[in-house]
């Protein structure tokens, strides 16, 4: 019998043997509705993160280039007089936030985990997260990240590694490592991330939260050095509810001319569309017909899961589907390599700073400057494929359902898994093959938790939406949320 992933009360399953302030138990969400009423004030909830971040960061090392606290403290004493004047207040108006370190923030390090920018301090913040200062969030810090965000193992130079939430011996997963273990541990009520191989999903899974990949052009990337073709990375929402990824999704969407590719958000915000009545249809790909290998127990705690949600009204339906997996892999790999030579390409070319690189991202540079045309025209099509796949899939279906990894959290220490299931892993990625069919859908992609193996160790479940279908995706998220917790009263 699978471990629940929310108690009695509904809200995610927090980490043991940890006391918090009730005040920090709530989700995002409804600390701003506590705001907005006046029960609950910007300093008390800000200090109240800060005494948590004191406590616990040393352990976990999940927030990282913290602001000093009497600057964070006067902003928070500003967001509490603006409310009380009646002065006009955005969506986040008081809530702390960290960065993640992958996103540009103005006048506060921003290090990509790479000793190259240690000391980088940028002059203006990314579009997003402009959005989110400028809907009143207060940025207080930045959340840990993987040297230039590759591997899904949050660990760098500059600050180490973070830890997992729920066995801090473990993994946090990653690149936002730092922000799911944040949210996990009630050191922050809301998280952004980004996601190119799984960055939003797996460390959500490992660390029992919520994860979003919003659509491909949901969020846009502002600067970018290639805004027509660099969309296989997006930045999107972290949360403890649906509701937070809502509202986070609502601040960070929306087209700007700079990214000619963005989409424009239907009217309202997401929040409006959270009460969906009808059960989704869900495909349970599953191992994609024996192509994907999987630790003992990750199959069976998202096929119980599943089955729960069956038992709830859900239609889940296994769904062998017949593709070239292993030309999509190709494709994804290809498509990573092109990119990464194609922005970090220049660094790479100057010897002093190639020899500070880590291993990962030498490798990604090299293999992205032997490609030719007919390797990235082939990688393409095969994207294109899948794409037409997946649509046909969705005349049937309303999401797509696989695990979110391949692995429960592994050892602080290792640097990648060597092998799953007596298969040898034959990249520092390859252990994560499960998410490149959500990155390279384009589609929208939110990870679930499911619960917890035996040993305690948190599992999620990637469901896949149609084109474009955000809104539907957070609806779908937020009948979850309602009927698997039902399961635990």
């Amino acid at each position: 019998m699978r471990r629940p992933a929310f108690d009695r009360h509904g809200r995610l399953v927090a980490p043991p043997a940890h006391d918090m302030p009730d005040l920090l138990r709530e989700d995002g969400s409804a600390l701003r509705r506590l705001m907005a009423a006046g029960e609950v004030s910007s300093v008390e909830l800000v200090t109240a993160c800060l005494d948590r971040i004191e406590a616990l960061n040393p352990t976990y090392n999940a927030v990282v280039s913290l602001r000093p606290r009497a600057k964070i403290l006067a902003e928070a004493r500003r967001a509490d007089a603006a409310h009380a004047s009646g002065a006009p207040t955005g969506a986040l108006h008081g809530l702390p936030i960290a960065i993640k370190d992958l996103a540009a923030t103005a006048g506060l390090r921003t290090t990509w985990g790479s000793p190259l920018f240690a000391d980088h301090v940028p002059a203006e913040d990314e579009l997003a997260i402009g959005r989110i200062r400028a809907a009143g969030a207060i940025i207080i810090g930045k959340t840990n990240v993987p040297e230039y965000g590759l591997g899904s193992h949050t660990f760098n130079p500059i600050f180490g590694p973070t830890r997992n939430a729920f066995a801090p011996e473990l993994s946090a997963g990653g690149s936002s490592g730092g922000a799911a273990v944040a949210l996990a541990l009630r050191m922050l009520p809301i998280a952004d991330g980004s996601d190119f191989g799984g960055s939003l999903r797996n460390p959500g899974a490992w660390n029992n939260v919520f994860g979003f990949r919003p659509s491909q052009g949901r969020v846009p990337t502002v600067p970018a050095q290639d805004p027509f073709y660099a969309q296989l990375s997006t930045l999107g929402p972290m949360g403890r509810s649906a509701a937070d990824l809502a509202m986070l999704l609502t601040v960070m969407a929306g087209h700007d001319p700079r990214a000619p590719l963005s989409l424009e958000n239907p009217e309202g915000p997401f929040e409006a569309a959270l009460d969906r009545t009808v059960p989704p249809r869900i495909a349970w790909l599953a191992d994609l017909g024996g192509h994907l290998p999987f630790e003992a127990g990750i199959l069976d705690l998202c096929g119980d899961a599943l089955a729960e949600l069956g038992q709830a009204g859900w239609p889940v339906e296994p769904a062998c589907v017949p593709f070239a997996w292993e030309e999509l892999w190709r494709a994804f790999v290809v498509l990573r390599q092109w990119s990464m030579s194609a922005r970090y390409g220049e660094v790479y070319a100057d010897p002093a700073k190639r020899r500070r690189l880590k291993p990962e991202m030498v490798w990604e540079i090299e293999a992205g400057l032997t490609l030719d045309a007919t390797a990235i025209s082939a990688a393409a099509r095969t994207r294109a494929a899948w794409y037409g796949t997946a649509l046909g899939l969705f005349e049937r279906f309303d999401v797509l359902a696989l695990p979110t990894a391949q692995t429960f959290p592994f050892p602080i220490d290792w640097t990648w898994p060597r092998e799953i299931g007596g298969r040898t892993m034959d990249s520092y990625h390859r252990w994560m093959e499960v998410v490149v069919a959500g990155t390279l859908s384009g589609c929208p992609v939110l990870n679930v938790p499911v619960g917890f193996d035996p040993r305690g160790l948190p599992m999620g479940l990637q469901l896949i939406g149609r084109p474009r279908a955000d809104a539907d995706l957070l609806a779908i998220a937020a009948r979850y949320e309602r009927d698997a917790a039902r399961e635990t009263d």
